[in-house]
């Protein structure tokens, strides 16, 4: 087995029946994918054994090594997820089919594709981490060998690695891929830029060694001074990160100085911060460019303090200081757990971390629409750029930078998010889209009576956030347009002859078969206006209807508070009180108008197009209406005004006035809250007769958001 020995040395800390089982899973693929060969023209069974030697270097266990040998054979051979459950376990098998993509279903586009291939692979990855790590080791050995393919193709691997892969590994703290894809998408994705910087720093290495070496010396015997034992290293930032720091500041590479950093390896967290000390007593620090991740850890558990010095001849030098032990985890992240003692609470903490990302993972799910929407939700979470606020009991959370006072409520229930009313801020009351900053303290205050805003979706920024209050909205939106059109259906079922109640199950039990559409899809369409109720009806009554088709009567009670499956027009702010008449409008549902409403005189010739409606009687519910005054520019008319209104129990919208240089006149708009038509003649009546109102009238909005008036 020529192929297995290239790993040989890789597997030495497996027992020898780990080994044997590994053996019979690698015989096993062989045979599998016997006579298939990779685009370079070498045997394919070359790649299941290169990632499985990636992951035999964080000792993973027999079962994800079996699964890395396995991991391609249901996709690319006749070979099913049962029968490797029945040779070598369910565990391996689950693995296996958590990896595979969905190649053998059928989608509208790529893209569809491959945000569903995301979904299921992230998903199984919530269930067993291993998912992720196998399909991670799968990736690097792809991107390793990505020159035997079409250009094109190069380019698309290499982005998507950028955009998941690569934050994936980020995410869960295996820095060393994370590093190398970048690079190699880099590579990929900008082949001359990554040639021409690569040359670059090759010459900068030869130009700056003294320089380097000049400053690794100094720090060791500034350590070495204070009686701190540390492994001082120079470390050169990895190509793709000069390429950002270069873009995102336009810089030139002549005008990145800080290629080179320095790690300090220590032994404890004490001897951390006596270090950092003695850095900043041997070099000036740059302020604002200090950070402890120690204290803070980051969220994939990454711990280390950060600072930039004002090195020699100017340099900026970037130091970490960090623990033998965090330096292991810093390198193979959510890894360390198979790599090293389980007992380790630094590890632990690593995967406590890790368990409550994957978490996030299934509740973003499970609040999501389609696979599109999942992945846009988990892409935001990949580049969380940090900001770490605490609750009032002083629990740390962190969350992406940008984050609002919603994020934050979201990140601590799902519950308080939906419910969050209001936000203190270090104790001050704030605006819920307020952006939180490291350090914040913050309170999120409930009501029973309050619930998602649809506005919210446009200032928050994590992933959970946006996917629960877009669930929320689909759902209310989803309920209120299936009870709308289950009205406007009866009140077509009614006109056609026939009583809604009867034979209801065994009407849409064929409707079913013939559409393959549920019923409440059916009412919810009707209520959105995608579907006509009359159609509906008709189809519904396809074999017991003998009388031809006549349009429905009786009107539909309108109680304006049905949300958005019924809508007020803007063009004419109806009232109760004042004649309406409802139009059916796609994806927008009912839509009130005044009878008068000059915007509907083009749907007067259509009557399919419109419906009879009333209000349903004893409404208490207040509605808006904008009146428009022309007063005296006298002192103290508008507090007048204020309480008259108030008297008349109306409570004030909004207010804007016009007024024209010299004129003895001003112009003063209300927005107004009313129980029905005579209440607002109440209120204008009392309006009119105080001296300084010269003329007062209802009016309407035009589209241009000025008044016009009625």
């Amino acid at each position: 087995m020529p192929e297995l020995e290239e790993i040989g040395a890789e597997l030495a800390y497996l027992k020898p029946e780990d080994i044997r089982q590994v053996t019979a899973a690698f015989e096993y693929s062989r045979a599998a994918h016997s006579g298939q060969f990779r685009k370079s023209g070498e045997a394919y069974i070359h790649h299941p054994v290169a990632v499985t030697g990636i992951l035999a270097k964080w000792h993973l266990d027999p079962q994800a090594l079996m699964a890395a040998l396995l991991h391609d054979v249901v996709e690319d051979t006749p070979t099913t997820k049962d029968e490797i459950g029945e040779r070598f376990g369910k565990s391996v098998a689950e693995l296996v089919d958590g990896v595979s993509k969905l190649d053998k279903m059928e989608f509208q586009t790529e893209e569809h594709a491959q945000a569903e291939n995301f979904r299921k692979m992230l998903l199984a990855m919530a269930r067993d981490v291993r998912v992720i790590l196998i399909k991670l080791a799968d990736r690097l050995h792809n991107m390793r060998t990505l020159e035997s393919m079409a250009v094109e193709k190069r380019r698309r691997i290499a982005q998507e690695t950028l955009d998941i892969y690569a934050p994936i590994a980020n995410r869960l703290g295996l820095n060393s891929i994370y590093q190398e894809l970048e690079d190699l998408c880099f590579q990929n994705l900008h082949p001359n830029r990554y040639r021409v910087l690569d040359k670059a720093v090759r010459a900068a290495r030869g130009n700056r060694k003294e320089v380097v070496e000049k400053v690794r010396e100094a720090i060791q015997g500034k350590l070495a001074g204070a009686n701190i034992h540390a492994l001082v290293s120079g470390r050169e930032k990895h190509l793709y990160s000069i390429y950002k720091k270069m873009q995102e500041k336009s810089l030139a590479f002549s005008e990145v100085f800080d290629i080179y950093g320095f790690r300090v390896l220590v032994d404890d967290i004490p001897s951390c911060y006596l270090a950092l000390g003695c850095m900043h007593g041997l070099y000036k620090p740059i302020p604002g460019k200090f950070k402890d991740y120690i204290a803070i850890p980051k969220a994939n558990g990454y711990q280390s303090l950060h600072t930039t010095l004002f090195g020699p001849f100017g340099t900026p030098l970037e130091i970490q200081i960090r623990t033998h032990e965090m330096h292991k985890l810093a390198e193979a992240g959510v890894a360390s757990h198979w790599l090293y003692k389980s007992n380790d609470s630094n590890v632990n903490e690593v995967q406590q971390k890790t368990h409550q990302w994957l978490q996030s993972l299934l509740e973003i799910q499970e609040g999501g629409g389609d696979s599109a929407e999942f992945l846009e939700h988990i892409k935001v979470d990949l580049f969380p750029d940090e900001v770490y606020v605490f609750t009032p009991n002083g629990k740390i959370l962190s969350l992406p930078r940008g984050a609002t006072a919603v994020d934050f409520a979201y990140a601590v229930h799902t519950d308080v998010g939906n419910h969050c009313a209001a936000v203190k801020v270090n104790g001050e009351l704030m605006p819920l889209r307020v952006q939180l900053r490291n350090g914040d303290q913050v309170e999120i205050l409930t009501s029973p009576n309050a619930w998602p805003n649809p506005a919210w979706v446009n200032f928050v920024v994590s992933g959970k956030a946006r996917a629960h209050i877009r669930h929320y909205l689909r759902t209310m939106h989803a309920e209120e347009s299936a009870q709308l059109g289950e009205r406007l259906l009866d009140q077509a079922l009614r006109a056609l002859g026939a009583d809604p109640s009867k034979n209801q199950a065994s009407r849409w039990e064929r409707l079913h078969k013939e559409t393959g559409k549920e019923r409440v899809e059916v009412l919810t369409d009707i209520g959105l206006g995608k579907r006509l109720n009359v159609v509906v009806a008709r189809q519904l009554l396809a074999q017991e209807m003998g009388q031809p088709m006549q349009r429905p009567h009786g009107a539909i009670a309108i109680r304006g508070s049905e949300g958005v499956a019924v809508q007020l027009a803007k063009c004419c702010h109806p009232i109760p009180g004042d004649p309406i008449i409802g139009f059916i409008k796609s994806d927008q549902g009912l839509i009130i108008h005044t009878h008068d409403c000059p915007s509907i005189k083009h749907y007067r010739d259509d009557p399919d197009k419109w419906l009879d409606v009333e209000w349903e009687p004893g409404l208490t519910k207040m509605f808006d209406v904008n009146i428009k005054l022309i007063v005296l520019n006298q002192r103290g008319v508008l507090a007048k005004l204020a309480a008259v209104i108030a008297d008349e129990g109306s409570n004030i919208d909004n207010v804007a006035m016009e007024e024209e240089d010299g004129s003895q006149y001003t112009t003063i708009y209300f927005t107004l809250q009313v129980e029905q038509r005579m209440h607002l003649a109440r209120i204008m009546r009392s309006l009119r007769v105080l001296p300084e109102v010269v003329r007062i009238m209802r009016v309407k909005n035009r589209k241009d958001g000025r008044m016009q008036t009625q």
